[in-house]
């Protein structure tokens, strides 16, 4: 009877075991009442799902903890999405170990402090070895765990905007506690001071302190190797020049008005102490990078390099726009664009390769499109400015790629009902192609999408893209699109590698272009591909030149910016044989 009264109260769970889900999301407004029911936790049973590689459950303001069980149930959960909930003051029990988490989001809860047994999970052996991405953004927090870097030592960006921290713990910056930390973003706290140690985070490329209570910033951030995006205002510096420079300098001035002796106390020492304190500065570098073990740059000779050239939006006479619609902010809030010209996609097996690239990055660094999506687009079917927007499922009409129009509420019924004649025909609870990334949208009132200056819904993420801007042989430029609901770093991140791969692609291709076209039942194998032999490409008449990538702007209704990418820390690539020119 008890079985039966909890089957009842949670029929997603129920389905999840059923069907085998990887994914479960749990939000809407009959989730409330359920969680209260429960005494403020998640239900046990969701923590006897072991396959979940994706959980989340938002926008629940009775969910308190998260309850016993979920490390010991869920060893599998690579994304864990809790965000504008009721958690806190801490986490108890403490979340790991999970050995396999690579995003974790905690943002706009009520936490105040992870103390041991209430926190994270054990910093010996790491608890959270594999996480990657930490949201602790918009809660209360006063200090951070002291053994968070020993906890999560592969973090690569740590959210704490909107806390109440007056300090960071001292060893989260020790040499080699967080190799790969590129982000930290510690904006709207209560910070009175920055350690020199700092300077130990020598992979650190973004970094926001804005509107603390910093009197000085510490030359020693000039010697973080790889810093290019730093924001201080909102701070009353003692140096006015330097507050001065904060409020509208570009980086690269303030770091090497840093570099040259100027401090927080604006003592002028800089000059007369020059040629010193670089040498000292110079040789403090190179010991950090023997303690971080940061490798040294290969060289590869200039002809085997992979070029990049960046066009910022002021040289470009028509630069593409997306306007973001409050919306969808609840719903799949991030997303990052870029316009790339001169693919060659027409040779060989180009084509082929570009879009099994993207299957691929799907399955890793997308997570099964649950951590991110992507989507590419033939730039001459799209007509700018663009809006990103969510709509009721019965209001969104999309030309799915390989089928008729459709509204997305009768897409999604029908890739449902394919779906389950699959595991019926198969015996099997496996589904694949577009039926694997249906439970994404469970729970959702509105669906995201794209849509052009005509009117036309070019995307509708995570499901599908429109026919009538898919990719072709013909194609030399795309729009390239990348949405998530966990975070913009994501987006970039993801950007980042997709416009790599289209750059090794590209370089193969025009070193290969003797190896023979695809065949008519080779294109026809992809879905919703169709060659032109006949046409030429730019590409081909540009001979071996750069990829171009142009700098697509994401603003809000009232054209303020949200985001451009590429920005100045984004395709920074490690690869030695990738070169950028800006």
């Amino acid at each position: 009877m008890a079985a039966a009264a909890v089957s009842e109260a949670w029929p997603e769970l129920e389905l999840a075991e059923r069907e085998r889900r990887r994914e479960l999301l749990l939000t809407g407004p009959g989730l409330e009442q359920r969680v209260r029911a429960a005494g403020g936790r998640l239900p046990p049973r969701l923590f006897t799902l072991p396959l979940l590689h994706y959980l989340e459950v938002s926008g629940c303001g009775s969910l308190r903890e998260p309850g016993p069980g979920l490390a010991q149930g869920l060893p599998q959960l690579h994304s864990l999405v809790l965000r504008r909930n009721a958690l806190g003051p801490g986490l108890s029990p403490e979340l790991g170990p999970l050995p396999a988490l690579r995003v974790l989001d905690l943002s706009g809860n009520a936490l105040e402090a992870l103390p041991p047994g209430q926190g994270l999970g054990p910093a010996e052996p790491p608890g959270l070895p594999q996480l990657q991405s930490l949201n602790l953004s918009g809660n209360r927090l006063r200090e951070l765990p002291a053994d968070l870097a020993r906890c999560a030592p592969r973090l690569q960006t740590l959210n704490l905007t909107g806390n109440r921290l007056d300090a960071f713990p001292a060893a989260l910056f020790r040499p080699g506690a967080l190799p790969l930390l590129s982000e930290l973003a510690a904006a709207d706290n209560c910070l009175r001071e920055l350690s020199p140690e700092i300077a130990h985070l020598a992979s650190l490329k973004t970094l926001d302190l804005s509107n603390n209570q910093l009197s000085e910033i510490p030359a020693e951030l000039a010697d973080c190797p790889k810093l290019k995006d730093i924001n201080f205002r909102g701070n009353r510096l003692r140096d006015k020049r330097l507050e001065k420079m904060v409020s509208g300098c570009q980086t690269r001035s303030i770091l090497e008005y840093l570099r040259a002796g100027g401090r927080g106390g604006g003592r002028g020492r800089g000059k007369a102490e020059g040629p010193d304190r670089e040498e000292a500065r110079r040789k403090r570098r190179e010991r950090r990078k023997r303690e971080c073990g940061e490798p040294e740059e290969a060289w590869v000779d200039e002809a085997s390099r992979l070029l990049l050239r960046v066009l910022h939006v002021a040289e470009n006479p028509a630069p593409l726009t997306v306007t973001v619609s409050p919306g969808v902010g609840d719903v799949r809030p991030f997303i990052v664009g870029a316009v790339v010209r001169g693919m060659d996609l027409q040779p060989g097996n180009a084509l082929k390769r570009f879009l099994s690239s993207q299957t691929k990055l799907h399955e890793d660094l997308c997570e099964k499109r649950t951590a991110a999506t992507i989507a590419t687009h033939d730039l001459r079917a799209i007509r700018g400015p663009l809006l990103y927007a969510a709509r009721p499922p019965q209001d969104l009409r999309i030309v799915p790629l390989g089928r008729r129009e459709a509204k997305a509420k009768d897409l999604v019924r029908q890739l449902q009902l394919e779906a389950e004649e699959h595991r019926k025909q198969k015996r099997r609870q496996n589904v694949s192609g577009l039926h694997r990334y249906l439970h994404l949208l469970d729970g959702k009132e509105h669906y995201p999408c794209l849509v052009d200056a005509n009117g036309d819904v070019i995307s509708f993420p995570p499901i599908t893209n429109s026919e009538k801007t898919k990719i072709k042989k013909t194609t030399c430029d795309l729009f390239l699109e990348v949405t998530s609901a966990a975070s913009l770093q994501i987006c970039k991140d993801i950007m980042d590698a997709l416009i790599l791969k289209m750059a090794e692609i590209n370089k193969y291709t025009l070193e290969n272009k003797d190896e023979g076209s695809l065949s008519d039942h080779e294109v026809d194998a992809i879905p919703g591909q169709v060659s032109d032999p006949r046409a030429t490409t730019g590409a081909e008449q540009a001979g071996s030149a750069p990829l171009v990538v142009e700098q697509v702007r994401v603003v809000d209704e009232e054209g303020h910016l949200k985001v451009v990418y590429p920005s100045k820390t984004d395709l920074d690539l490690a690869a030695a044989h990738v070169t950028v020119l800006r």
